[in-house]
């Protein structure tokens, strides 16, 4: 059968080509992976070019399937000049040619040896103008086509790409940072797409200054994080409490009053209590930072009484009502401080 596969995906016609695709799919892994040393993957991207719609899709799925679980596959499927086939596909009027071509590239980013490749074949520019245009108008016949998953898909595509720090310039100069946060704004905020979108916001102001200065620069930015970091999965929450923390950590003076000026100290007060453990670490690190004083490394020296009044005024100033609930959580996370 196998060898059957590899004669009529190199010489078969048409049909006999999809035929062949198809049964390569259905193959287990070891024997997908020892076809791929036989060369099929040419004769499979090829089929990519052939506007024909059931050898596309038939061509995605075998090449899904020889680049799951194998390094070596990835880099070569992306040797045998795959990505301007993609980003061709992702331009189509088929939903699932879309989304089966956005997973492929998914795949193939998680590579690290594919990721310069994919950043420099104008990968990035793309996936931000899709999504630009999903976004600005939810009617429109791209956010059609581009389902959710394919969305997820983009951003976590960006996502693997932004590991390499020589690629990040690329992203964060995309005009990624605003699109980025009007999708969190207009999105649920416990949704996967939150959550990826969150995590790839945390990785670009992580990188530079500049990026930070970008995000706060952009009008409702701290409060567009602020509300993730209320509403979001456990994970996005995380992600949000340590963009927060970065942002006030790269200047204090500047930011401390445009976090505080969001309301930002119940939710604050809460994640330090229940969050994730990273989440409550960092959560108690930014909680020190918004304090009233100038000296921030002084916490040890202060009392619970002291540190409960100021956290206290701090709600006051927001215009929360300080009721039991926050009173108690308030104590609760004192308490774990060990101070």
């Amino acid at each position: 059968m196998e060898d059957l596969v590899i004669e009529n995906l190199f010489n078969g016609n048409r049909e006999l080509q999809i035929q062949a695709a198809t049964q390569l799919s259905k193959l287990g892994s070891k024997q997908r992976h020892k076809l791929a040393e036989t060369g099929i993957i040419s004769p499979l991207i090829s089929m990519l070019q052939s506007q024909d719609f059931e050898a596309i899709e038939a061509s995605l799925l075998a090449l899904l399937g020889l680049a799951f679980g194998s390094e070596r596959n990835k880099i070569r499927i992306v040797k045998s000049g795959i990505i301007p086939v993609l980003l061709e596909l992702l331009q189509c009027q088929n939903e699932e040619l879309i989304e089966l071509s956005m997973a492929a590239m998914l795949i193939l980013s998680s590579c690290k040896a594919n990721k310069l490749i994919i950043a420099s074949s104008g990968t990035i520019q793309l996936l931000v103008q899709i999504l630009n245009l999903v976004n600005s108008d939810p009617n429109n016949v791209i956010n059609t086509l581009f389902t959710n998953q394919a969305k997820i898909d983009a951003i976590a595509t960006l996502q693997n790409l932004s590991t390499c720090h020589q690629i990040i310039p690329l992203i964060s100069s995309s005009g990624i940072i605003y699109t980025l946060l009007q999708l969190i704004h207009t999105s649920e905020k416990s949704s996967d797409l939150t959550e990826k979108a969150m995590s790839l916001l945390g990785n670009i102001v992580s990188w530079s200054e500049n990026s930070i200065s970008e995000t706060t620069e952009i009008p409702g930015s701290i409060r567009i994080i602020v509300e993730a970091m209320e509403e979001g999965s456990p994970q996005c929450k995380e992600h949000a409490v340590g963009i927060l923390l970065h942002i006030c950590q790269s200047c204090r003076d500047k930011y401390r009053g445009l976090i505080l000026m969001e309301g930002v100290m119940p939710g604050l007060l809460q994640l330090s209590v229940d969050g994730t453990w990273g989440a409550k670490n960092m959560a108690r690190d930014l909680l020190f930072l918004l304090r009233d004083c100038s000296d921030y490394a002084s916490t040890s020296k202060q009392s619970k009484h002291e540190l409960m009044e100021q956290i206290m005024q701090a709600i006051d100033a927001d215009g929360e009502k300080v009721n039991g609930t926050t009173l108690a959580l308030v104590q609760e996370m004192i308490n774990k401080l060990n101070i």
